[in-house]
């Protein structure tokens, strides 16, 4: 690597950006299973920090579980209650969900009064994970790693201007829309939520067996349609043979051989017969 000038991604220092407050938690309704059947069925949450020549900028997200889809986001200089509470709104707005579950820490933002009201009227289930456990929010964590190595570790933002737009077309831009994921098939989300409502809006419209009858030549036309036209694409062969099968150029001469040995040893049968 030293010869090829090639030098591996390094780990940023941690930064702390969870703080209890001693606010009220909701209680841990994932325990750490994050799947999901359909979207809008469990979000994860978290805030990261990014570096900045004019200081840190605080970045919110939302996640669905079911297609690792970036739903909600916002961005902060500050980590009042305001950055996740943008976020959520949306969240809200985009996906318009019934009855979703949110998970995140037990920081001060996501245990406020504020939070915990606006998940009420929208008829959102807050849930939290422990104290200091990062696997109890491991999804969340996973796409800050992601960011971290594919964007942040890459970078360096003079402005906050600089860091809110690099943030943009990383999340809009390549995360949502094309970066691949080996737990979604090795497709991006968005890809994953087009097929899964196109399987929801026609669940035949995959089926083999149907793409297959499409194929089929009606009866009236079946003698018009031409060899490389068919169904099966293969080209026409010639019968051959004295039954009309297939048979090669070589099977029809030896068939030809033998019947004129035949017809031979009858004639000499019948010569001497007559003798």
């Amino acid at each position: 690597m030293r010869e090829a000038n090639i030098v591996g991604v390094s780990r940023r220092r941690f930064v702390v950006t969870t703080v209890r407050d001693g606010g009220r938690q909701a209680p841990d309704l994932v325990d750490r299973t994050f799947t999901a059947d359909a979207p809008n069925t469990l979000w994860v949450a978290d805030i990261t920090y990014i570096p900045t020549w004019m200081g840190f900028l605080y970045l919110a997200v939302v996640l669905d579980v079911f297609s690792r889809r970036i739903v909600g986001w916002s961005m902060s200089a500050t980590l009042h209650v305001t950055v996740v509470l943008d976020a959520l709104d949306m969240a809200l707005k985009m996906r318009r969900p019934r009855g979703v579950i949110h998970h995140s820490d037990q920081g001060s933002q996501y245990t406020s009064i504020e939070f915990g009201n606006r998940c009420r009227k929208a008829g959102v289930r807050p849930s939290m994970g422990s104290v200091g456990d990062c696997y109890d929010n491991a999804m969340a964590e996973s796409f800050f790693a992601t960011l971290e190595c594919e964007l942040l570790d890459r970078s360096r933002f003079k402005t906050h201007s600089d860091a809110r737009n690099a943030v943009f077309d990383f999340i809009e831009g390549f995360y949502n829309p094309q970066r691949r994921h080996s737990s979604l098939g090795y497709v991006s989300p968005a890809a994953f939520e087009r097929h899964h409502r196109a399987c929801a809006a026609s669940p035949g419209a995959l089926d083999p067996a149907v793409v297959l009858g499409a194929l089929k030549a009606k009866p009236s036309r079946a003698r018009e349609v031409r060899g490389l036209d068919r169904p099966s694409a293969r080209r026409r062969v010639g019968c051959a043979g004295r039954d009309g099968r297939m048979g090669s150029a070589g099977a029809e001469q030896k068939d030809a051989t033998s019947r004129q040995e035949e017809q031979q040893r009858k004639d000499t049968m019948t010569s001497d017969s007559v003798a």
